[in-house]
């Protein structure tokens, strides 16, 4: 089984990412999961713990001479910013005892982890809680991430994403191309693949900014070119739209999942919503393509839990991140006083970042359905039995 672990705190030495299950001998370098590390780190709007980090990944086991070798891979990526939290982040108890370098969190923030974690693990520093709910923890996933992609790129398989609403606006992409869309958003430095929307977005952001608060928004993520097939309607855990949604609102501030057509399948007639079915005899003149296939995509590229070749389509709905400059009202935990929430450093928006970190949690959730149905020892093993199960379905 294709699986992972992350740990590390958000100012603590590192954030570390263990990952189990990928074949041996897939061509995997530093340069694929730093290239992806670099893309979160992007986007209008980021805080100023962006311009401190640098990330890179530490490839400490699991890859010899540029080829996984079947065991687990460790990956690590150093936090910069630990040189300026070593005393109140350190492990060891001694450090307690003297002057702190920033008083006690006791002052919960709405909308994050702070109360309830502090509650449920019994600490009275919310510090203990909110250096691991931080999202800093997703560098770490889409180092994981990464590592998916290369598996998924020796079958074709390709996972893009764009930014589609933010602060209300809306993107106009209807007829781009999943290439096209690849084109524009990575030059937009909010990753939205219209231009105009950009810059009402862009304008959007620094009005969030003038008035101390956040902004939230929606990304899409896109599979193309994914195999018939993954997934399955037997179990309800085994059901790949489950695993998708699951894995998407596994992102912190991701409130809602969409897939296809999403909540706007339940304004229409059944009639309207449903991917009809054609057939084209192999070998024959294809204007739309051989043997069964669909003229649309309603259902975003899944059926039954299971892929039917098309696109995967994925949208996901990011609240505005809970920290906000204009505190809100709050209580210390200690006091019981009324208090305006603490303030930790924290972005405007990270809505672009975000959509990076879902094309991560996508690609592994792939890879792992890849893994399942063709097999995961060695690369060759999974090539050969892909190759005969694409050969079987075109004897249908």
């Amino acid at each position: 089984m294709l699986r992972y672990m992350t740990a590390g705190e958000s100012h603590g030495p590192a954030l570390v990412a263990i990952l189990e299950g990928m074949p041996s001998n897939l061509p995997v370098t530093a340069a694929d999961i730093n290239t992806e590390l670099r893309r979160r780190m992007g986007g209008y709007g980021r805080g100023g713990r962006m311009k401190i980090e640098q990330d890179e990944v530490q490839i400490l086991g699991g890859i010899r001479h540029g080829k996984t070798l079947g065991s687990p891979i460790a990956l690590v990526i150093q936090n910069r910013d630990w040189e300026n939290w070593k005393t109140v982040m350190a492990p060891e108890a001694e450090a307690a005892q003297g002057e702190p370098d920033r008083p006690p969190m006791t002052r919960p923030r709405p909308g994050h982890a702070d109360l309830i974690g502090g509650l449920k693990y019994d600490h009275l520093d919310l510090r203990n809680v909110l250096e691991r709910a931080s999202a800093r923890e997703t560098a770490a996933r889409v180092a994981v991430g990464a590592v998916g992609k290369c598996l998924l790129r020796q079958f074709g398989i390709q996972v893009v994403s764009h930014v589609v609403e933010m602060g209300g606006i809306r993107a106009k992409t209807e007829g781009l191309s999943a290439a096209e869309i690849v084109s524009l958003a990575e030059t937009s430095p909010v990753r939205c693949a219209d231009p105009d929307a950009t810059q009402a977005i862009l304008a959007k952001v620094d009005e969030a900014r003038s008035r101390g608060t956040s902004l939230g928004g929606v990304f899409e993520v896109l599979v193309v070119d994914p195999p018939v097939g993954l997934g399955s309607y037997v179990h309800w855990d085994h059901r790949l739209d489950g695993r998708l949604a699951q894995a998407l609102m596994s992102i912190q501030a991701i409130k809602g999942v969409e897939i296809g057509l999403g909540f706007e399948t339940a304004r229409r007639f059944g009639f309207e919503v449903q991917d009809e079915i054609f057939y084209q005899p192999p070998g024959q003149e294809a204007t739309e393509g051989e043997g069964f296939h669909r003229r649309t995509n309603f259902g975003g590229g899944l059926e039954g839990g299971m892929t039917t070749g098309q696109p995967i389509v994925l949208r996901a709905a990011m609240k505005p991140l809970s920290t906000q400059y204009k505190p809100l009202a709050s209580v210390d935990i200690l006091t019981k006083e009324a208090s305006k929430a603490g303030v930790e450093r924290s972005d405007i928006t990270a809505v672009p970042a975000a959509g990076v970190v879902g094309e991560a949690v996508v690609a592994f959730v792939i890879a792992q359905a890849l893994c399942e149905k063709f097999g995961a020892d060695s690369l060759a093993e999974m090539q050969r039995n892909h190759a005969g199960y694409v050969a079987y379905l075109k004897t249908r």
